[in-house]
């Protein structure tokens, strides 16, 4: 906030908070690009940051890629009640039924609205790549952004690893058929179905 917001938040006037950073007493938290002082809330009512904490609720998040996965889902969805219970936290789960390289699925975005939104102090998944595929890093550079806490429960190789891959990587083949086959190439035909045929054969394996 600027010197005037700062100011009215405390009570007392711009100079003053000029003087106690003279002082040391209150130092701006930065300055911007043509020098003006700016204030963190935390830094000058921290109590406010932490009542607005209190009122942020954790967000646990499961994810699978297909029907036949649904005991899947179950297990993790489980999994994300007993560790937020046993925290104490207050807590919603949000669950997808999905590719990992759907940006567009229902629960997720609704997990972003509400990080967006100021919702959400801490987001739980069981593995990274429950949450995205590809992308993750992304919705946790949000998270920072946004001062949202992340916890990946596990960080060893999600068991459903290259079952879900499997599954991404025949989306991904089937949006570029789309695309190549309307180049009529019979070249183009039978590299995707040499592609799909390699996929689905990783998937059954």
């Amino acid at each position: 906030m600027t010197v005037a917001e700062a100011a009215e938040l405390l009570g007392v006037s711009g100079n003053t908070l000029r003087r106690w950073e003279r002082e040391g007493r209150l130092m701006p938290d930065e300055r911007t690009a043509g020098n003006q002082r700016r204030y963190r809330l935390s830094s000058i009512r921290p109590e406010m940051v932490r009542n607005q904490d209190r009122k942020r609720k954790t967000l646990a998040y499961a994810r699978v890629s297909s029907h036949d996965q649904k005991d899947d889902l179950d297990r993790q969805k489980k999994m994300l009640e007993m560790f937020c219970s046993a925290n104490g936290w207050q807590f919603e789960v949000i669950s997808d039924l999905g590719s990992g390289m759907n940006y567009r699925k229902k629960g997720l975005k609704k997990l972003l609205e509400m990080i967006l939104e100021g919702q959400v102090g801490r987001l739980v998944v069981t593995h990274k790549d429950r949450l995205l595929r590809f992308g993750a890093e992304l919705v946790f550079s949000i998270c920072e952004a946004k001062q949202v806490e992340v916890l990946i429960m596990n960080q060893g190789e999600d068991t459903t690893f290259e079952e879900d891959l499997a599954k991404d990587v025949l989306e991904i083949i089937t949006v570029f058929s789309a695309r190549l086959y309307g180049t009529r190439s019979h070249k183009n035909k039978k590299l995707i179905d040499q592609m799909k045929k390699a996929a689905e054969d990783a998937d059954r394996s």
